[in-house]
């Protein structure tokens, strides 16, 4: 199970990166280049469209950073956790679980978000 947070951790940690050459290296070491993310708000297919999601959500909340809420729970080959998304050290008014599948080889090669909290327009 460490393993398994630790990966956690890494793809939180991904999500934060503001560094477009360390976000990028971080997506090639931790996700297979074929990798879909998938939420109610957008569909990346690939490492490159994976990365540009990442941009454009940092892009829209440029001052938040996303947080692991407890332990990530898992069984066969995927994972659920939950997050945050707001300022340091202050509310966060996003907030989600993901399902992460994982490859054989460890990677990550598919998620699977869900919001429960999305401020109003």
């Amino acid at each position: 199970m460490s393993d398994l947070h630790d990966t956690v951790e890494r793809y939180i940690a991904t999500w934060n990166e503001t560094d477009p050459t360390a976000r990028r290296a971080a997506i090639d070491t931790l996700m297979t280049p074929d990798v879909t993310y998938i939420d109610p708000i957008a569909v990346a297919e690939g490492a490159d469209a994976l990365d540009a999601t990442i941009a454009a959500v940092q892009g829209q909340f440029p001052d938040f950073t996303f947080r692991l809420v407890g332990a990530p729970d898992a069984h066969h080959d995927q994972a659920r956790f939950t997050w945050e998304l707001g300022p340091a050290g202050g509310d966060a008014p996003v907030a989600g679980f993901d399902v992460a599948v994982l490859a054989p080889d460890g990677r990550i090669r598919a998620v699977y978000g869900f919001l429960d909290r999305v401020p109003s327009a």
